[in-house]
């Protein structure tokens, strides 16, 4: 099994629903996705073990493929298609010289 970087992010506790969440960004070969991790732990537990419990509910999202998440991908920009460039002292002679066509 082939380990990705993790990074977490914004890790709270939240009292209400007696968790540990945070923002867990997965790196992979293709970019970067992000899941909203949460797992029920008391306020007692150490930043470690529920650093832990996030970092492995992430791996699991990651490996399903599946849920919740945001991608961000590398950018490669697609090359456009030459174009001839403006020339307009040549336009101008085609507008004095009446060579276009006319539209009515």
């Amino acid at each position: 099994m082939q380990t990705s970087p993790i990074k977490l992010t914004d890790v709270i506790y939240n009292a209400a629903n007696q968790s540990f969440e945070a923002s867990v960004t997965v790196y992979g070969e293709t970019g970067a996705r992000k899941y909203a991790c949460a797992i029920e732990a008391p306020i007692t537990m150490s930043f470690e073990d529920a650093a832990k419990g996030l970092r492995t509910q992430a791996l699991r999202r990651h490996a399903k493929r599946g849920g919740l998440h945001s991608q961000m991908r590398r950018f490669a920009p697609q090359q456009r298609a030459p174009r001839s460039r403006f020339d307009p002292v040549r336009w101008l002679e085609t507008l004095i010289s009446g060579e276009q066509r006319n539209a009515a």
